[in-house]
């Protein structure tokens, strides 16, 4: 039987990266999304239908999330701008990437959300609770950032998020 990915099982399978090995719930997971746990339970079954997650060894399975995301998350999870809003900056306008790149545009990419502080170019979430569950957790934050960079980004900023995500995700050392 397959499954179609849907843009909460990347929030999930990032989440599951950013605790690492720490145990988790389903309930558990889905408190700190701002899902519920029968949705936490379908990202994880169609990660594991794509091969993204491993349930006999309860792990995300790294090299091919690695790979789906710097190849495959802007074309199956293309993101859209909108209107300027207040809203959480993401892409290249969030750490990590913040340090490293320098924006020629105006206005910055951004979550739209009611506490966000910064005013920039409004730019769809991965899925709906992104904002909040960034708020909670500043390393899923960063690697979300950095799908947003994959998913919105030209060359420049497709290559740092790359590189920002491969010890986070492969546990491998940024190419110099």
């Amino acid at each position: 039987m397959s499954l179609n990915l849907k843009p909460q099982d990347v929030l999930v399978l990032l989440k599951l990266v950013a605790i690492g090995d720490r145990s988790w719930t389903y309930s558990g997971l889905a408190g700190e999304l701002g899902m519920s746990a029968s949705e936490v339970h379908g990202a994880i079954t169609r990660a594991q239908s794509a091969r993204l997650y491993a349930d006999v060894l309860h792990t995300v399975m790294h090299p091919n999330l690695f790979e789906f995301l710097v190849h495959g998350v802007r074309y199956a999870f293309p993101a859209e701008a909108d209107a300027p809003a207040w809203g959480i900056p993401t892409a290249h306008a969030a750490p990590p990437l913040n340090g490293i790149i320098i924006a020629d545009e105006p206005l910055p990419p951004v979550w739209p959300a009611a506490s966000g502080t910064t005013h920039g170019v409004s730019l769809t979430p991965l899925y709906r609770s992104v904002p909040y569950a960034a708020e909670r957790d500043p390393e899923l934050y960063e690697l979300l950032a950095c799908v947003d960079a994959l998913r919105i980004g030209r060359v420049r900023e497709r290559s740092a998020a790359t590189e920002a995500l491969r010890p986070r995700i492969l546990g491998e050392e940024a190419a110099a």
